[in-house]
């Protein structure tokens, strides 16, 4: 699905993987479950790209709906894989994440972790992020609470930003994060307070559908609501 142009969204991907084309380069923002990268890569042969186009690999945080497949698209493409610092270890598999915060969600983890072909792979993050940093066309927003390292991507020709999960868009309703994989909901609904500041037409969450037009006008509302 063409989102706007040179901006798509893989189908059949579960959390939100999107694919922007910058020239000749593309850039793949999360990669979804584990088992997804052939999906990604269908999907970029279906728009007329090539997958040694793949130049960057966005995460926008560690967890593992987000880069289940980060390993096996770097391998497959040769791209750059690219997250906070403060989310690195996580992805590098150096350092365990916090243990979810219910014991059905502690054992839906230890199930993931221990099925065979299920199972996350770590990958070694090749660029370590900072808020204001700049890749590509694109500006990183630290966006803690979610996860220590949660980013947000702004482009500001086009006005779109992709927000992984600190902001939610289902069924058209805006949202918070969902409680219980947030692991500072205080950060979270602050970082939700400063994507409210930026001006941005269209965006693009983790989860649900795009929010537009006007996107930044509704999260405005929404935090309007929230005080």
């Amino acid at each position: 699905m063409e989102i706007i142009e040179g901006i798509h969204q893989v189908d059949g991907v579960n959390a939100n993987t999107y694919v922007m084309i910058d020239g000749k380069e593309l850039t793949v923002i999360d990669t979804g479950m584990p088992e997804n990268s052939e999906k990604i890569l269908n999907h970029i042969h279906k728009i007329g790209r090539q997958s040694s186009g793949v130049s960057t690999i966005l995460l926008t945080h560690y967890h593992m709906d987000h880069i289940g497949s980060a390993y096996e698209l770097r391998k497959l493409t040769n791209a750059r894989v690219a997250v906070h610092e403060d989310d690195a270890l996580f992805v590098a598999g150096t350092k365990a994440p916090p243990r979810p915060k219910n014991l059905v969600l502690r054992a839906f983890s230890f199930f993931i972790r221990s099925a065979p072909t299920q199972g996350f792979t770590p990958v070694q993050p090749d660029i370590t992020l900072r808020g204001n940093d700049r890749i590509g066309r694109l500006v990183v927003i630290h966006t803690p609470g979610h996860t220590p390292g949660s980013i947000s991507l702004y482009e500001p020709e086009s006005k779109v930003l992709f927000v992984g999960d600190a902001i939610m868009c289902i069924d058209g309703k805006i949202a918070p994060p969902p409680g219980q994989f947030t692991q500072d909901m205080t950060k979270a609904i602050q970082s939700i307070q400063k994507i409210s500041k930026l001006d941005f037409r269209v965006m693009l969450s983790g989860h649900g559908e795009p929010l537009k037009p006007n996107a930044s006008d509704k999260v405005k509302e929404f935090c309007s609501s929230m005080k």
